[in-house]
């Protein structure tokens, strides 16, 4: 009589945890968690690009120099380059079919995000640090 419990998985992979493609469900979890986390981060930019709007360059620069404010921004960049980079890696690892060109495309997207983060983070760190480094 067979064993109900028969299982094609190995020990190892039963313990991992992991799925049939072998890395789990990692970056499903983690593209939730950022689409999470960016929906009260992007509120908050929402609402200080709008208190924002029709201020002076000296105004602006008081508000994006508070430490809760650039906080906020820096938190709010990082998780949307992050969820772009994941969601682009979905598409391209879905919709392209060499797989050569697979692997640029994946190469591009993480290099394409590293940079528009980097900007981004770059330019608030310099307005909201401005005032101290001068």
């Amino acid at each position: 009589m067979a064993d109900k419990n028969v299982s094609m998985r190995t020990p190892l992979s039963r313990v991992k945890g992991l799925g049939a493609a072998g890395h789990g469900v990692e970056h499903w979890w983690v593209q939730r968690l950022t689409a999470v986390a960016n929906v009260p981060l992007l509120i908050a930019f929402v609402i200080i690009v709008a208190a924002l709007a029709g201020s002076n360059y000296a105004r602006a620069l008081a508000i994006v120099s508070h430490p809760l404010i650039a906080i906020i921004l820096l938190l709010a960049v990082i998780s949307v380059v992050n969820h772009m980079r994941l969601g682009m890696q979905v598409i391209i690892e879905d919709y392209v079919q060499d797989n050569g060109w697979r692997i640029v495309a994946v190469v591009a997207n993480n290099f394409y995000t590293a940079v528009i983060g980097a900007a981004c983070v770059f330019a608030i760190l310099k307005v909201s640090l401005g005032r101290i480094l001068l």
